[in-house]
């Protein structure tokens, strides 16, 4: 699916895009849609749908017609219509799935307003001019940034869009309240000299548009596939039983994170078997409270009030049997009469159960140690014995060594003749 030059290279070393993103097989580009039906005719007597989506910079994509009725293909590079003059952009999709796109999104190709057309093909001047305006965006933002910092405006320049003509230039920026950059027009004005337009974007937007690396490891999904953008609230978090840590549950626009989404619905049904864990279950012995529960396996713990360090492991059906009876101003004897039935003998078993082989099966093997032996070393009196002579006795461990007395303890009760001089 990959370009040459996103091949490997010599001793399996990664080349990496050397065109930005802007290979012909499009497989680089963030956002790219597989065309699926490219390779299927149309019915007699239909014609092809001129609704074509158009990329431009940082995945911002739009729809265009095509009614110079040009023969577009993915990955094509187009000279577009704009509000004044014309942009310069690539071809990401074409045929009937862009009608399927456009009816998503409400976007009628009817409306001259909301749908512009396409002009041509882009010329290598085109391109020539469009490759020097993105060049000037990266010194462009540095200086914007400190007009704004200079005129003490609470926002972030997070990105400038050159439009393909380079007669016009999009600031995007992030602020938390409204600010007035009436000033800072007139900066821009007279320091670039061309038209300036700003652009408000949520923070979510502005990481959609630079992109990065998330906390799994991966490319930020609203930079690669996520296209909406739906509402994140902790009780997510609290029914997926994780810490209300923002430092962990926050990604790089600030917000929370988008995949606390993902699993909730899986979660929400699991949830449907538990009791609430403010329900209180009423014994005899006394009134017990849920202190933890086990999502997966299906468990609940109890502790009775003033025995907080003494947990009791229910499961769910054990539970609810509990509160039921509760309901009907009956009590159980004791929550160990439950608990005694979840006893098991836990063992640690690290058997091989995915067919792996052993980590040290390619280790020498270790030689037995007993049945190793020194010539140096004396024969033990059984090896003696064994063999038809006489082992010594052994000596005294005190005496074993030459040259040394055996030492006697001093007696507290005999005097020291030495103590009376």
């Amino acid at each position: 699916m990959s370009c040459n030059s996103c091949s490997t290279g010599k001793g399996g070393q990664p080349k990496g895009c050397k065109n930005n993103g802007t290979c012909g097989t499009d497989s680089c580009n963030k956002l790219t849609v597989f065309d699926w039906l490219a390779n299927m005719s149309l019915p007699e007597g239909q014609e092809p749908f001129i609704g074509v989506e158009v990329r431009f910079k940082n995945g911002r994509k739009e729809y265009f017609r095509n009614t110079e009725n040009l023969s577009l293909s993915i990955g094509d590079v187009v000279a577009t219509q704009a509000q004044s003059g014309h942009d310069i952009g690539m071809v990401t999709l074409t045929g009937e799935l862009v009608r399927i796109q456009m009816k998503r999104k409400n976007i009628k190709i009817d409306d001259e307003e909301q749908v512009l057309k396409i002009y041509r093909k882009a010329s290598q001047r085109d391109i020539d001019v469009w490759s020097d305006a993105r060049d000037k965006e990266e010194p462009m933002k540095v200086k914007a940034r400190q007009f704004a910092i200079d005129l003490n405006l609470q926002m972030k320049i997070s990105d400038i869009e050159y439009q393909g003509d380079a007669s016009k230039a999009t600031f995007y920026y992030t602020a938390e309240e409204r600010v007035d950059f009436r000033e800072l027009i007139k900066l821009f004005a007279k320091e670039f000299r061309t038209r300036i337009e700003m652009k408000q974007v949520g923070f979510r937007q502005e990481a959609a548009r630079l992109g990065g690396i998330g906390s799994c490891g991966r490319e930020l999904c609203c930079s690669t596939w996520l296209t909406d953008f739906r509402s994140v609230s902790t009780s997510a978090a609290r029914y997926q039983q994780l810490s209300l840590n923002p430092l962990k549950l926050a990604g790089q626009c600030g917000k929370l994170k988008c995949c606390l989404n993902y699993e909730l619905d899986s979660y929400m049904d699991a949830l449907k078997d538990f009791p609430k864990m403010d329900v209180k279950l009423y014994t005899e012995k006394g009134t017990a409270i849920c202190q933890k529960t086990d999502i997966f396996r299906g468990f609940m713990w109890y502790a009775y009030e003033g025995e907080w360090m003494n947990w009791h492991k229910l499961t769910t059906e054990q539970a609810n049997e509990i509160i039921a009876l509760n309901k009907k101003r009956e009590k159980v004897a004791s929550l160990e009469e439950y608990a005694s039935e979840l006893i098991e003998d836990v063992k640690s078993d690290f058997g091989n159960v995915v067919g792996q082989d052993s980590l040290t099966r390619f280790d020498a093997p270790r030689r037995n140690k007993s049945k190793r032996r020194n010539p140096k070393r004396k024969p033990k009196r059984a090896e003696v014995q064994k063999q038809g002579g006489e082992a010594k006795k052994p000596q005294n461990k005190s005496t074993q060594k030459t040259g040394q007395k055996k030492r006697r303890k001093p007696n507290p009760n005999k005097s020291n003749p030495n103590d009376a001089k």
